[in-house]
């Protein structure tokens, strides 16, 4: 691929759209594709699959097209912010589906460029990128939630390996994965001057996970349990007890890209997919083309609003860190707005609703009526994940308005 850049970007476009029409599996344009809805996802479950999602994300890693502004010497496309932005807008006005879903994506990855070595990025970039391991992430525990510096997970010298002993929870997917990016206690003497961040195959014997059912009947978290798990000494990346700032780095990351997700009828967002204002007038009614109740008109309207100022601060968010600056602080007011913004959407979702925002399963009850409703319990946890909002409204506190800690 040439490097264009300036008034190139028009020729990298049509290059881009040439190639994408000639590459997207045909199966996947049919609406009833048969794919595994896991399969966006990759890992070694699909290693030699002949599903069409995973040949899409095979063809578009091939590019380095699922991680297109890394470097093209650990599998990127090496694109330009430029030409990544093009990428992402053909890939919407096309309607193609997401090549790879990945938390070494989002999460991971950025943070192994900035901190780890050579050996550790050659083993582990490349298969990001590919889509051949799927990751994990394990931050809080039973003890450490909002203060997750309090965490107690033992990570024990040994000489030829370390030696983990400890919990996590709420680790999202921990059951799909294959390996998990963790923080451990490397030194009880100190809070945040003693966390170490390691790397966990999680086919180490050790190693035990357990789903935790949510209220939504849902069950994405799950318990992880660390018995005498040995690791190589290779698998800490950065130094000892030097583990909090890549944390703090790696948060960044998450609400960066966990703001990213949410949308009208986005699916981080939960709830029901659709125009609001569109379901709203079927099932409250209309009034001169508009819907009938004014209140819940104004609320709705409000909300699409606060939805698309957010987007488009998501956008300018997101060119500043392609361009090379890294995410900010600033992650965290999007992360507590996007958590908000879904909350109260999905409420307004099953207001509209009336009496059909009560089903839970059973007739007398469509599909899309009980995902609402589930939905609507699953944006609870919008304020929880990546940083609960007080944690993240006191970040914004201390690092974007300079306010001093209360006394």
């Amino acid at each position: 691929m040439a490097d264009f850049g300036g008034a190139d970007l028009e020729a990298f476009r049509a290059e881009v759209h040439s190639w994408l029409e000639a590459n997207y599996p045909p199966e996947l344009r049919q609406a009833d594709a048969e794919t595994d809805p896991e399969a966006v996802w990759g890992g070694r479950a699909f290693e030699g699959s002949s599903d069409p999602q995973i040949v899409w994300m095979q063809r578009m890693a091939d590019k380095g097209w699922t991680a297109p502004t890394w470097p093209r010497e650990v599998g990127g496309g090496g694109l330009s912010p430029q030409q990544a932005r093009v990428l992402d807008k053909e890939l919407a006005a096309g309607r193609y589906r997401p090549a790879l879903l990945s938390f070494g994506l989002w999460m991971l990855g950025p943070v192994l460029l900035e901190y780890a070595n050579d050996a550790q990025k050659a083993e582990h970039l490349p298969n990001i990128v590919q889509g051949k391991i799927r990751w994990c992430q394990g931050y809080s525990e039973p003890g450490a939630g909002s203060d997750l510096a309090s965490l107690q997970t033992r990570c024990e010298d040994k000489g030829d390996h370390w030696l983990i002993n400890g919990s996590k929870v709420w680790t999202s997917y921990a059951d799909k994965a294959d390996w998990c990016f963790c923080l451990v206690r490397t030194d009880a003497s100190k809070k945040h001057e003693g966390i170490s961040f390691v790397l966990i195959d999680m086919a180490t014997p050790g190693v035990e996970t357990r789903p935790i059912q949510l209220i939504s009947g849902e069950s994405p978290f799950c318990e992880t349990f660390f018995t005498d798990v040995k690791i190589p000494k290779g698998n800490l990346v950065g130094r000892i007890s030097g583990g909090w700032e890549i944390a703090k780095r790696l948060l960044q990351y998450e609400r960066q890209n966990i703001s990213a997700g949410f949308g009208e009828g986005g699916s981080v967002g939960g709830g029901q997919s659709g125009d609001l204002a569109q379901i709203a007038k079927r099932y409250v009614g209309e009034a001169a083309g508009v819907l009938a109740d004014a209140d819940l008109r104004r609320r709705i309207t409000q909300n699409k609003m606060n939805f698309q100022a957010l987007r488009q601060t998501i956008g300018r968010s997101a060119a500043e860190s392609r361009a090379g600056n890294g995410p900010s602080a600033t992650t965290s007011i999007i992360k507590y707005a996007a958590a908000e913004f879904a909350k109260e959407r999905a409420e307004l979702m099953v207001e509209a609703l009336g009496n059909q925002g009560l089903g839970w399963d059973g007739e007398g009850f469509s599909p899309a009526e009980t995902t609402a409703v589930r939905g609507w319990l699953r944006t609870k946890a919008n304020s929880i994940e990546g940083g609960t909002s007080e944690i993240n409204l006191n970040v914004v506190s201390k690092r974007v308005l300079g306010l001093p800690d209360p006394k």
